[in-house]
């Protein structure tokens, strides 16, 4: 669904249905599990959701533990996964494997809509769930997903591995040292999409056959019946909305993650973008979003701009900006750094100098690793779904204000949007009803037998 064009189709009354239902669904009782209690040298039962392109990458960091089930919709890719792992049961439909007795705990690497109804399944049945970012496809789905894993007290992690990348971790330590002194503005910019996957294309209107190695329907999902295209699958999907939450949803699950972590990002957001006028199915070639916090704490209010695609900042910003990364304006200084890279601290005053703090946040063992271990009642993980489910959330805003065309106020005590304001990228017809739309929009309904439960 894009951006909705008759307002009037959205009834407050079916967002309220729909939040009312979520809500019931996080009371219910969870299914009977198989929960053990496990040593550190104990191996997992794993299964494995999504075994190709960046499963496959998951599913060899999980390797030293018990592969016991696999999953894909591609019959090559899984056949591939299975000559590895011979003793593993194979499915092609992960609501099956997940009724097999016999799990510890699931890796999720499929499409970002396929993430959600994965995760909530496995939650309810007790399971340690790592799933690749970002953690949802939509904002309330993040905040089920959160919400369900911290009442099941299960070890969660969100796929990012650099959360604890040297860098990162140098750049929390240096902003909650308040080395730079009060941070006031975050820019972070991407170049995907373009060289990477396609966005702002049309709708094919071609219908090639499926090819036979896909189980095209399953591949959809929860996603609205569609005719099979190669513009949708394999890795393009994520450019298009049933699918996929473009670049911020890519990318700003990486580049914001120091900013969400280091500055405490938390509490009532205020949410801006813009770009090309909003297609209702297919994300745009350029989107600039503008986050307001409030003051946090001691924290001063902060603005954060994200940049994709083909939009820029402006030249004072540029120059210091690194392409895939972050620069961090504070009052003494800058510090600049690049996706997998280290922190550059810049300061104001070009003849005086600034110490980064002594290291004091742990080297990690490995993103997969620190996973395994916290399932073994071993440590925890840094990007739970408690993390990641409030860090998804705001980030997904975004692409809220931008299909809407709103500037929107969102409060996360509520889970709604509050208010709304009207901006030139508005469409006719929107600002009256602005608010009932920008909340329909937080969610999305599901295909029969693919709804959260």
């Amino acid at each position: 669904m894009g951006r909705i064009k008759n307002p009037s189709s959205v009834s407050r009354r079916g967002f309220l249905g729909r939040s009312g239902a979520i809500a019931t669904s996080l009371i219910m009782a969870p299914a009977a599990g198989y929960r053990r209690v496990l040593g550190a040298n104990d191996r997992l039962d794993i299964g494995a959701i999504g075994v190709g392109g960046r499963g496959a990458g998951d599913l060899d960091a999980v390797s030293s533990e018990n592969i016991v089930a696999l999953c894909d919709v591609d019959t090559t890719v899984l056949d591939g996964a299975g000559s590895r792992f011979a003793n593993a049961k194979k499915y092609f439909d992960y609501r099956e494997l997940l009724e097999q007795t016999k799990l510890d705990a699931v890796v999720i690497g499929t499409p970002d809509h396929h993430h959600a109804p994965a995760t909530v399944r496995a939650l309810r049945r007790g399971l340690h769930v790592y799933c690749e970012k970002p953690l949802t496809h939509t904002v309330q789905e993040a905040r089920l997903v959160a919400a369900l894993s911290k009442e099941m007290g299960v070890a969660t992690q969100m796929g990012t591995q650099n959360h604890e990348h040297p860098g990162y971790l140098r750049l929390v330590e240096i902003l909650q040292s308040n080395t730079i002194g009060a941070v006031r503005a975050v820019h972070v910019i991407t170049d995907r999409p373009g060289k990477w996957w396609p966005q702002g294309v049309a709708m094919p209107a071609d219908r090639p056959s499926v090819p036979e190695n896909l189980k095209w329907d399953l591949w959809l999902g929860p996603a609205p019946s569609r005719d099979y295209h190669s513009a949708f699958a394999p890795f393009r999907w994520r450019g298009w909305w049933d699918y996929g939450c473009g670049a911020i949803g890519d990318m700003a699950i990486h580049l914001m993650d120091p900013a969400f972590w280091g500055l405490n990002l938390s509490g009532p957001v205020r949410v801006r973008s813009e770009g090309p006028t909003p297609d209702a199915h297919c994300a745009p070639k350029w989107m600039h979003t503008r986050f307001d916090f409030a003051q946090r704490g001691t924290m001063p209010p902060v603005e954060v701009h994200w940049y994709e695609g083909e939009t820029k900042p402006e030249a004072s910003v540029a120059r210091d900006l690194p392409m895939n990364g972050s620069l961090f304006v504070g009052e003494l200084g800058k510090i600049a750094i690049a996706h997998d890279g280290m922190p550059k601290i810049i300061p104001a005053d070009p003849s005086g100098a600034i110490t980064a703090p002594e290291p004091y946040l742990p080297a990690s063992p490995g993103h997969h690793r620190q996973w395994i271990d916290a399932a073994k009642g071993n440590g925890k993980t840094s990007s739970s779904f408690d993390y990641a489910g409030a860090f998804t959330e705001v980030v997904l805003l975004g692409n809220v204000a931008y299909r809407t065309g709103l500037e929107i106020d969102y409060d996360p005590s509520l889970g709604r949007v509050t208010q709304v304001q009207t901006t030139a990228a508005t469409a006719a017809g929107i600002a009256d009803s602005g608010l009932d739309v920008a909340n329909e929009l937080l969610g999305k309904t599901y295909r029969k037998g693919w709804e959260l439960r």
